[in-house]
C-alpha cells in the first residue's frame, strides 16, 4: 500500500526548493483533472460539529490551518483545501515582486524533523497574487494573506508598503497577518516596536475592515512580546499569531549560518510563548499557535493552553498529505474522551 513515508526518502534526495516547485506544479495541474480533488477531499476532510467554530466572523470547520510560507503566490489553494485544512494563510506577499535571497536558502534537518529557511519573501508581488485571488474569492474556507515589506524599501517607508498591501488584498482575502517578525529580511524585526505597531494598526484598520492579526517572533523576551501585543490590540488587531521561525541555533546540532528554524525544534519554545501570552489574553483575543505542531496531542495541548486555532507547515513536509486528516480524527477522539461537546469548550481549559 502506498504511504508517504515510503517515498519520502526519494523526495528528500532532491533539493528542497526544487521539490517544493514540483509540488506547486502538480497543485496547479490537479484542478484540471476531473474528480481528483473531490475524491481527495472525501478521504481527507473531516466534517464533525465538535471541531467547528466561528471566530472573528469567519467559519472554521476544524482548527487546523496552513501556516504562511508554503503557498507564497496563492497558486495551490484548491489542492491544499482538498487536504482538509480549515484555512490557508498565503504569502508572504510584498508590494513589488522580489526573487528573495541567494540560493541555497532552504534546508531540511531530517533527524530533527525541522526546516531552516532563508527565503527572503520571494513572491510574485501583490498585483499578480491579488489578480489570481480575485478569480477564486470568496472561497469555501477562509483565506488569509501574510504581508511584509520589500527588501529594498527603507525603514522610513515601511508603513507605506503595509498600507499598499492592505489595499491590494482588501477584497480578495478574509484576514491579514502582519509580518514584521521574519528573520530573513534585513532589519525587518526592528519594526517590532511600540511606536511603529501603533501607527501601523491604526492605519491598516482604516483600509482593511476584516480581521488583522500580528505575527510575532519567538526570539523576543516575553515582557516585550506582551507589550507589543497590548499595543497591537489597543489599536485594532483582532489577534496574535505565535510564532514565526527562530534564530536560536542552539536548538539544533548542525544549523546553517542563516535562516529561521521551524518544525519540531521549535515545539517547546513556541508552546511556552503561547502559555505566557494566554495567561493574559486567552478568551480576550484570538490566539493562533504555530511552531512544531505535528500531531493531535500537540494540537490539543495548544488548544487547552488557549489557542483558538493552530497552523502547520514543516510537519506537512515530514508527515505527508494525510496529516491534517489524522490530526482532526484524533482530535475528535481526544475531545470526546475528555467530555467536551465542542472544541470551543476546550480552549484555555488548562489555564
Amino acid at each position: 500500500m502506498f504511504s508517504y513515508q515510503s517515498i519520502r526518502p526519494y523526495l528528500f534526495k532532491s533539493d528542497p526548493e526544487k521539490t517544493h516547485s514540483i509540488i506547486e506544479s502538480l497543485a496547479k495541474i490537479a484542478p484540471k483533472i476531473p474528480a481528483i480533488l473531490p475524491l481527495l477531499s472525501k478521504k481527507t476532510c473531516i466534517q464533525n460539529p465538535i471541531l467547528a467554530q466561528k471566530i472573528d466572523g469567519m467559519c472554521f470547520y476544524n482548527p487546523i490551518g496552513l501556516a504562511a510560507g508554503f503557498d507564497k503566490n496563492a497558486m495551490m489553494i484548491p489542492l491544499l483545501c482538498a487536504l482538509g485544512f480549515s484555512h490557508l494563510e498565503l504569502g508572504a506577499a510584498t508590494p513589488n515582486p522580489q526573487s528573495g535571497n541567494e540560493k541555497p536558502r532552504l534546508w531540511r534537518h531530517i533527524q530533527e524533523e525541522s526546516i531552516q529557511n532563508a527565503m527572503g519573501f520571494n513572491n510574485d508581488g501583490a498585483v499578480a497574487i491579488a489578480s489570481h485571488l480575485n478569480k477564486l474569492y470568496p472561497y469555501s474556507i477562509p483565506l488569509g494573506m501574510n504581508i511584509g515589506k520589500n527588501k529594498m524599501t527603507p525603514q522610513e517607508k515601511a508603513l507605506e508598503d503595509y498600507l499598499s498591501l492592505a489595499r491590494s488584498f482588501e477584497n480578495c482575502t478574509d484576514y491579514l497577518s502582519v509580518n514584521i517578525s521574519s528573520p530573513n529580511t534585513p532589519n525587518l524585526r526592528d519594526l517590532q516596536n511600540e511606536v511603529f505597531i501603533k501607527e501601523l494598526f491604526l492605519r491598516l484598520c482604516e483600509i482593511y475592515a476584516k480581521p488583522i492579526y500580528l505575527k510575532i517572533s519567538p526570539d523576543l523576551e516575553i515582557d516585550s512580546i506582551l507589550n507589543l501585543i497590548e499595543v497591537a490590540i489597543q489599536n485594532g488587531a483582532k489577534g496574535i499569531i505565535a510564532t514565526n521561525t527562530t534564530l536560536d541555533y542552539s536548538l539544533i546540532p548542525n544549523p546553517k549560518e542563516k535562516g529561521g528554524l521551524s518544525g519540531k525544534v521549535l515545539t517547546q519554545k513556541s508552546k511556552e510563548i503561547l502559555r505566557q501570552i494566554a495567561k493574559v489574553y486567552a478568551g480576550k483575543t484570538t490566539l493562533i499557535s504555530v511552531g512544531g505542531i505535528a500531531n493531535a496531542q500537540e494540537a490539543f495541548e495548544r488548544i487547552i493552553l488557549g489557542a483558538n486555532l493552530v497552523q502547520i507547515y514543516s510537519a506537512l513536509i515530514f508527515e505527508g498529505p494525510m496529516l491534517v486528516k489524522r490530526i482532526n480524527e484524533e482530535l475528535v477522539t481526544i475531545l470526546e474522551s475528555r467530555g467536551f461537546l465542542n472544541i470551543q469548550d476546550a480552549i484555555g481549559s488548562s489555564l
